[in-house]
């Protein structure tokens, strides 16, 4: 068929529909020769033919850049970085940022499957806790669909979890094995504020391997005790059948007792009459009406409302399931495959009149017996591990407990014999008590596999050493470091040791690289980008 010259091709496309003038007279001359094979065509409307191109490029597909994805940014700077972004950005921004993989995922795997209504759980967050599922829920709204739920205490952890990235599936925290509880031993000596161990695993035949750099994930119990308390507070039999178990076995192995969620004071609020009722109202929508809120775990809760009985398999629905924890590998597979180590912190402190516990912490600290048999996996690091060339030098920074990862760090580069110059930066309260592998370290230096080993000790007199102060004492020589291509590693407390660190390393670049504070922050930003400067911190 010969096509009209173009004046004489009807106009079905309108002048002011979003085609250039070649696309509009190819559509022109194309309906033409259906109207004249089937009859009359009209023509079409602006936003009908604007719905037959293809969707331009939206900001989403552009955007590659997250630059709250920073765990030491409290969420509302991180949030205000996102402004403008698209809703899956945003839904990424209102996560804790550590990649840690507690959800099943990370942080930005984690927000696509929510935009993509493959996970319908906004909960999963567990550093982010209560703050991140409530933005979550806030931001879901914009959907203009009815909210998802947070999850239930029967709900599989993770079950959606099959849309991250493909992972073997014995290191899945929803296809977890069981390995044996060997041993713990206590890093501190006596006159120690602190209480942390050196906690080993046997992995025969677990079916597990891992890299350095890695988390092992650990599924605990709660404290008995506790569990005991909220049947007591609740005026129920412990043997009380819930779900085809004893209400007791349920609370110690399958629910959350921290921080108690919204939906226990939406439950309470139900069933709650007067002011109780509007301040279980208040609690459930994130209010603090009476100060209190951040010491109501779910015992602490049900105090709050004595005498209020939910129905036990109510009660249990509306807590949050136990979540597994991570903690960084403290070995090398390079010394032995099959015994795997952890460095642990014992987490007791006192909050509204008793003393709170720390689940997993406590679980390794005195629950968990030499032989036991527990649910356990490997959460494969996110871009946390040593340079593909043994000869890179790296700069190690780890206090306390930071320094799990690089002790297996330089197992790994001992055990391979690497040519690269090794440099940690340990720091705690006092040399005499919290000097933590005191003597693998010392003879790794003496065997030349540790170059440097610099200390800093907060309690050992008036004034208080930190890491990043010793970074400044030694900066110039850390600087030559940096220059000569070392990679340099930070694991610890992200709320201020990391910030610290990173301002110390600031300083360093602009004293002794001869820049100025932009020029400095932006090599630091170099280096992170680079990935020369890897942070594992929570």
């Amino acid at each position: 068929m010969t096509m009209a010259p173009r004046s004489s091709v009807p106009q079905f496309i309108p002048e002011t529909a979003p085609f250039t003038s070649e696309q509009r007279t190819w559509l022109n001359g194309f309906f033409a020769g259906l109207t004249s094979l089937e009859g009359t065509v009209t023509p079409l409307s602006q936003a009908e033919s604007a719905a037959l191109m293809p969707a331009p490029p939206t900001a989403e597909a552009n955007d590659d850049d997250a630059p709250w994805h920073d765990q030491t940014l409290p969420l509302a700077e991180r949030m205000k970085l996102a402004e403008g972004r698209p809703l899956r950005r945003r839904m990424m921004a209102a996560m804790a940022q550590q990649d840690c993989g507690q959800c099943g995922y990370n942080c930005h795997d984690y927000s696509n499957a929510i935009a993509e209504k493959q996970e319908q759980r906004l909960n999963l967050c567990v550093p982010g806790g209560k703050e991140t599922a409530r933005m979550l829920k806030t931001l879901f709204e914009e959907f203009g669909n009815s909210s998802p739920t947070t999850t239930s205490a029967s709900t599989t952890p993770a079950a959606a979890v099959s849309a991250a990235p493909a992972a073997v599936p014995e290191r899945s925290r929803d296809n977890p094995v069981e390995a044996t509880f060997l041993s713990r031993t206590r890093l501190n000596k006596p006159g120690s504020a602190k209480e942390t161990w050196h906690v080993e695993f046997d992995l025969s035949g677990a079916g597990i391997d891992y890299t350095v750099g890695d988390a092992f994930g650990l599924f605990p119990s709660n404290d008995p005790a506790l569990a005991d308390a909220v049947i007591a507070a609740l005026g129920l039999a412990r043997d009380i059948p819930v779900r085809g178990r004893q209400l007791r076995d349920v609370l110690i192995n399958d629910v959350s007792l921290g921080l108690a969620p919204d939906q226990l004071f939406q439950l309470f609020s139900y069933i709650a009459g007067g002011e109780r009722r509007q301040m279980a109202k208040a609690l459930a929508a994130g209010d603090d009406p009476d100060g209190d809120a951040a010491a109501l775990d779910v015992l602490a809760a049900i105090e709050k409302f004595h005498g209020l009985r939910p129905d036990p398999e109510a009660f249990i629905e509306s807590l949050e399931p136990l979540q597994p924890r991570l903690y960084s590998i403290a070995s090398s597979p390079k010394v032995d495959a099959n015994r795997m180590a952890l460095c642990v912190d014992t987490v007791r402190y006192d909050l509204g009149g008793r003393t709170r516990l720390g689940v997993a912490s406590t679980f390794l600290a005195g629950r968990a017996k030499p032989g036991d048999r527990l649910k356990v996996y490997v959460q494969k690091a996110h871009a946390f591990g040593l340079p593909a060339d043994p000869s890179v030098p790296v700069i190690m920074i780890g206090p306390g407990t930071g320094i799990a990862p690089f002790r297996a760090f330089l197992q790994e580069r001992m055990a391979t014999k690497a040519p690269g110059r090794n440099w940690l930066f340990f720091g705690h309260q006092r040399s005499a008590c919290d000097f933590f592998y005191e003597d693998e370290l010392t003879a790794m230096k003496a065997a030349r596999g540790l170059q440097r080993l610099t200390l800093a000790w907060s309690r050992d007199s008036h004034q208080k050493i930190y890491v990043q102060d010793r970074m400044r004492e030694v900066g110039r020589d850390l600087w030559a470091w940096l220059a000569e291509g070392a990679h340099l590693y930070v694991c610890g407390d992200a709320k201020n040791m990391a910030k610290d660190v990173e301002r110390a390393l600031v300083d360093v670049v602009a004293a002794y690289g001869v820049r100025s504070t932009d020029e400095a922050i932006a090599f630091v930003a170099d280096l992170k980008k680079r990935g020369r400067y890897q942070q594992d911190v929570y």
